[in-house]
């Protein structure tokens, strides 16, 4: 894959393989202006990238939610224009914040097909390893909110125990500020009627799920540009 910056390099073939759907169903998706058109390489052949690949995915997401397309088409519209690979990312997360932690039964082909590539022996072991994937009998029980994420990080170049370790650390301090936001939220609703809380719990999830990962990004941001300044 090519990074935000990068000119796209999929054709329409690859990018529907990674993606997991069909060449129609990308072709359809672009006649609705869910997908931006392709950039036009020589010969006129429609090249696609990083944010193309993640607004498929985001539009997954939302279809796993119960979404009509209608909705999608509105949802997708409300959107500012331009988002990066990284900034859809950050909207498909929200949007798997919605749904409660599930895990579904797939066949070694269907949980290729989610992933959108094939995997071999060693990254079903990875994919073990990060409680994302279980053995179950002759298939697999599946986090699918995650899949995409640890499919991304298959091709990250760090050892399996550096990914673990950086797993360990995220979930201990997501938790802390889960604990800690919590309480607060407790604390600001305590004379407030039952129904009412569940109202707005339910309206306040996506909000800080995504102002977690908007402040997470941006300080991850200004760490590895120090990094890089003291290694300069």
């Amino acid at each position: 894959m090519t990074t935000d910056a990068e000119e796209p390099t999929l054709t329409i073939d690859e990018l529907a393989a990674r993606a997991g759907v069909t060449v129609r169903t990308v072709r359809f998706y672009g006649t609705k202006g869910l997908l931006p058109p392709p950039v036009l390489g020589p010969r006129r052949v429609g090249r696609y990238g990083r944010e193309h690949l993640a607004r498929l995915a985001l539009i997954e997401e939302l279809q796993r939610q119960g979404m009509t397309l209608a909705a999608i088409e509105r949802y997708l519209g409300q959107l500012p224009p331009g988002l990066t690979a990284r900034e859809l990312a950050i909207q498909r997360a929200v949007v798997a914040s919605w749904a409660p932690e599930t895990t579904e039964a797939l066949s070694r082909e269907e949980l290729e097909r989610r992933a959108g590539r094939s995997l071999d022996d060693e990254e079903i072991r990875r994919l073990v390893a990060l409680d994302i994937v279980e053995e179950s009998g002759d298939g697999f029980r599946v986090d699918t909110g995650l899949l995409r994420l640890g499919v991304e990080l298959l091709d990250v170049p760090l050892s399996q125990e550096t990914v673990l370790t950086a797993r360990a650390v995220l979930i201990e301090h997501s938790r802390a500020a889960a604990r800690e936001l919590s309480r607060l939220l407790r604390e600001a609703v305590a004379e407030r009627d039952a129904r009412d809380v569940k109202s707005l719990s339910a309206h306040m999830h996506p909000l800080v799920v995504q102002a977690l990962l908007t402040t997470f990004q941006r300080s991850l941001k200004e760490e590895l540009a120090q990094w890089l300044d003291d290694e300069g």
